[in-house]
């Protein structure tokens, strides 16, 4: 895979998919010189995110690497179709991987692709590729949990706060609108759950088999490098892990030159070509 990293042009299209009858919307980003048979970065955002939070971070790196992109928002983000309020189920991200997403690709029409995935979305990246999806390159994944963590758990309980009686509740009503309610408990109330605390996915880990990047903040606030060493140690394939000083819980923001290039070297280096 060599992309020309001089490609600046991209074309966008907007379209809403319909999975289970759930409305979903989705952004393709095309460099118009990109080979037919190129894989397609598939972005999958964080707990709270939506395609406007990513801002243009999937633009650039898709504009680095050459390579198309595919962005879109889970049921109850941003534009989607919303979710009931509370708590979901302690399975969720198991449901997203390994039921959601798949369904996803196909309606799109992606057969070949490699996933970018931010923390929830990082965790869905590797619940996907553990059921070892023929038309898999590879896995970045940014700040992904495989299991809960003290410090998880107090950052979202900081969480509830700043939405409560902070400016969170506003920023997020930019990203999306009536949905926000739904967003924020259905993900802070399904992770400060009693249940959710045993939540665990490391034994799936030794399915996954293709190249992965694993990035964080050493100043994540919710989570430690130790999530870091479970997914590199314990993935059945190689791995490239990646652990930015001074950095939290947004690499791709508050990294992103470093984010990038990392990206850039993983997609083009020996890894993703063996």
């Amino acid at each position: 895979m060599t992309p020309d990293a001089g490609i600046v042009s991209l074309e966008t299209e907007d379209q809403v998919l319909t999975i289970d009858g759930v409305r979903l919307p989705a952004r393709w980003l095309r460099p118009v010189s990109a080979p037919a048979n190129a894989p397609v970065l598939v972005f999958l955002h964080e707990g709270l995110g939506s395609i406007g939070l990513w801002k243009d971070f999937p633009e650039a790196l898709c504009r680095v690497t050459g390579l198309p992109g595919f962005v879109y928002e889970r049921q109850g983000h941003g534009g989607a179709d919303p979710l009931p309020h509370g708590p979901r189920p302690v399975e969720y991200l198991e449901e997203q991987g390994e039921r959601v997403l798949p369904k996803v690709l196909d309606a799109a029409g992606i057969e070949h692709f490699i996933h970018v995935g931010h923390s929830d979305g990082g965790s869905i990246a590797l619940l996907h590729a553990a059921t070892r999806p023929p038309g898999l390159r590879g896995v970045v994944t940014e700040a992904a949990h495989v299991m809960v963590e003290d410090i998880t758990l107090a950052g979202i309980r900081a969480a509830r706060v700043a939405y409560q009686e902070g400016g969170l509740k506003p920023r997020l009503e930019r990203w999306h609108g009536p949905n926000t309610e739904g967003v924020f408990w259905g993900w802070n109330a399904t992770w400060l759950a009693p249940p959710f605390a045993a939540w665990d996915m490391r034994d799936r880990l030794p399915f996954i088999h293709c190249p992965l990047l694993v990035v964080q903040g050493a100043d994540d606030e919710y989570g430690s490098p130790a999530q870091v060493t479970a997914i590199a140690e314990g993935t059945g394939g190689p791995a490239v892990p990646l652990l930015i000083p001074a950095c939290g819980h947004v690499p791709h923001h508050q990294a992103r030159p470093t984010v990038i290039e990392a990206i850039r070297a993983f997609l083009q280096g020996p890894l993703m070509r063996a």
